[in-house]
């Protein structure tokens, strides 16, 4: 089974940038973002902490969830509304903006890895085969058969109905129905790990994962084939921007499409950031590093990294020297 830990380890605890930081006391290692308003955004630090700003990244305002397990992603119903997952079951929710967090029941003990929701329904995804579902904004949760014991990396759905998830040694699920039927999806083009999926319409979708995987396809998911990566790093994650160009993090950069999605080429980001999460936030899109926030500008082909969070003197990111846990 892959770890996708393990294979950028050592290269992160080589290449973090050092990042002194006299007002904090505490790492942060950044592990999802989320926008459920216009020139809103929430970051999510592993440790508990998360980070928010309504100004469009201009300033920041720093609270904590409270968890003592570490967190792996989390999703906002709205701008008051939020869900927090993570290791063994754990699961959090907030109604004030994030201000108090509250326990809410799993109903189950394996680690949660991928939340979304659509309206005021919600899936979670997570370690062997675990599929959770919320009808209610995320109060209560119920278990979703899968019939697969591999990882849940990644869960995406284009509307109450419409959804996929993908995971470990090519996992690929399909539902029409909300997840009240799981389908999996069989493909020669998936042979490791993948990591993210994402869908513009209900025909076309591409997955990402390990070893510069990368697939497409053109009828809603039932069929998958290879696409060309010019890189063979673990690919991350993926989405388009206001502009219909396309684009996949992965960890030492970015690749694009200018031709909706038909191939990508790599693109400078400035450095190597170990980038995970893509995020639109109005018309602009954000790509999250384990310490950095990248952000589009000029012409939407450039980035430039936020400037208050990696270098402010109130900046809250440093390295954290430990090893990520798997399936992350």
């Amino acid at each position: 089974m892959f770890n996708r830990t393990a294979s950028r380890c050592l290269l992160g605890l080589l290449t973090l940038p050092v990042l002194t930081v006299a007002q904090q006391s505490s790492a942060c290692w950044l592990r999802d973002a989320n926008s459920p308003a216009p020139a809103t955004a929430y970051l999510l630090c592993e440790q508990g902490k998360f980070w928010a700003t309504t100004d469009g990244g201009a300033t920041w305002v720093a609270n904590s969830t409270g968890a003592k397990s570490r967190l792996r992603a989390f999703s906002w119903i709205d701008a008051k509304r939020g869900v927090a997952i993570g290791d063994g079951g754990l699961l959090l929710a907030t109604n004030d903006g994030g201000k108090t967090w509250q326990p809410r029941d799993s109903g189950v003990k394996q680690h949660l890895i991928d939340i979304t929701f659509v309206g005021e329904s919600g899936w979670i995804s997570g370690y062997q085969g675990v599929m959770l579902h919320s009808a209610d904004g995320g109060n209560t949760w119920q278990k979703q058969t899968t019939k697969t014991t591999m990882a849940l990396e990644g869960v995406f759905f284009l509307d109450q109905d419409r959804g996929w998830s993908v995971g470990w040694s090519g996992a690929i699920l399909r539902t029409t129905d909300g997840g009240k039927t799981w389908t999996q999806v069989k493909t020669p083009a998936a042979s490791w790990t993948l990591f993210a999926v994402y869908f513009q319409d209900a025909n076309n979708g591409w997955i990402t994962g390990f070893a510069g995987q990368l697939l497409r396809s053109k009828d809603g998911g039932l069929t998958w084939t290879a696409q060309k990566s010019p890189v063979k790093n673990s690919l991350n994650a993926i989405a388009f921007d206001s502009a219909n160009r396309g684009w996949i993090a992965y960890d030492d950069g970015l690749l694009v499409s200018e031709d909706k999605g038909e191939t990508w080429t790599q693109t400078p980001a400035g450095g190597r950031f170990f980038l995970g999460k893509l995020l639109p936030v109005d018309k602009s899109l954000w790509a999250i590093g384990q310490s950095v926030v990248l952000m589009q500008s000029g012409s939407g082909r450039e980035w430039k990294r936020n400037s208050v969070l990696a270098a402010d003197s109130a900046a809250p990111f440093l390295p954290v020297p430990e090893t990520k846990p798997a399936g992350r």
